[in-house]
């Protein structure tokens, strides 16, 4: 196992996670007394398993036929974009 990997990947997708609208859908479900808490952790727990693996499934797909450095940097170009709207967004309001 590379730990090295396991810090920055966790750290990564932990933050990204925190605030999204995943997780405050999971306290809303959570806050209603007609969901038991633990059945809503182990639910939403599947989910993002299998959403995470379906971005390593696809990652590593696409990755064999496109060089990492150009994912990277559209990844990023992208995440530059989503900050951009998402700020203007917020000024227009």
């Amino acid at each position: 196992m590379d730990l090295k990997a396991l810090l920055p990947v966790f750290a990564t997708v932990f933050l990204a996670e925190l605030g999204d609208k995943t997780q405050l859908a999971t306290v809303l479900f959570a806050a209603d007394s007609k969901n038991n808490p633990w059945l809503v952790f182990v639910a939403a727990s599947a989910a993002l398993v299998c959403a995470a693996a379906l971005g390593v499934l696809a990652g590593s797909f696409v990755s064999r036929h496109i060089d990492t450095r150009m994912l990277s940097i559209v990844a990023g170009i992208g995440f530059v974009l989503i900050g951009a709207w998402t700020l203007i967004a917020a000024l227009r309001t």
